[in-house]
């Protein structure tokens, strides 16, 4: 009988041990992400001779999960799901003249537009610890802000009357005037110092129009450059 006890025991030992060994060497590996974004938009049209905007980039956050599915030797596959905050620093500059009469516009405002991505990028090693990715990015706008000053500026040369007028603004985003979803294509690379831990760094550039305005050839795309770490669970 005690023979039977340590011939399972040792059974039960070597059973636990081989499933420890099972899940160790299971090529799926689930992981958390996180740092930096620095965004700004794109547009396409042309302002006219009365206007001088500029888009900057502005500072934000990305953080979510991952999941990193081997499909060969040197390639794998990683979707995420994070929550990206992406837009810019705005400076919009409208001025003209007509007859006695002159209008200036300066407005100063970071757009801020919250989304949940879903980034599915294919993964090349080029050394075990090294890896070159690429891939589409899905978007679904969750909302956003816009936060600033807008200063106002009328004078009217006959009379040398000057009207000055500053607002603050902060508003949040009107999403019926925006396409909910939107679609990328991302760049990066990474590098693991260790099996769990590493650094990352991407560039996506926005495909679609982020303005749901129909036919128009206004269009806006979002850009972001993002830099974090990854920890991975094995």
């Amino acid at each position: 009988m005690k023979k039977l006890f340590i011939g399972i025991a040792f059974a039960g030992s070597l059973f636990i041990n081989a499933q420890e060994k099972t899940k160790s060497s299971s090529p799926i590996t689930f992981g958390v992400k996180g740092g930096l974004n620095l965004s700004t938009v794109s547009e396409n049209s042309e302002y006219s001779e009365y206007h001088d905007d500029e888009n900057k980039m502005k500072a934000g956050f990305h953080a979510g999960v991952f999941v990193n599915i081997p499909v060969a030797q040197k390639f794998s596959i990683q979707p995420e799901l994070l929550f990206s905050q992406l837009g810019a620093k705005i400076e919009e500059r409208e001025r003209f003249l007509v007859a006695d009469y002159s209008y200036r516009r300066e407005a100063d405002y970071t757009a801020n537009f919250n989304y949940l991505v879903l980034p599915v990028m294919v993964q090349y090693n080029i050394l075990p610890q090294l890896y070159v990715e690429a891939g589409p990015e899905f978007g679904y706008l969750l909302g956003g802000r816009f936060k600033g000053d807008d200063v106002t500026t009328i004078r009217k040369s006959a009379g040398s009357q000057t009207v000055t007028t500053k607002e603050s603004l902060s508003e949040k985003l009107d999403t019926d005037l925006y396409n909910r979803f939107q679609f990328g294509i991302g760049i990066g690379a990474g590098y693991y110092f260790t099996q769990n831990f590493g650094v990352t760094a991407r560039f996506t550039a926005g495909i679609t129009n982020i303005m749901d305005n129909g036919d128009s050839d206004y269009k806006i795309r979002n850009n972001a450059f993002q830099v974090g770490v990854a920890y991975k669970f094995k």
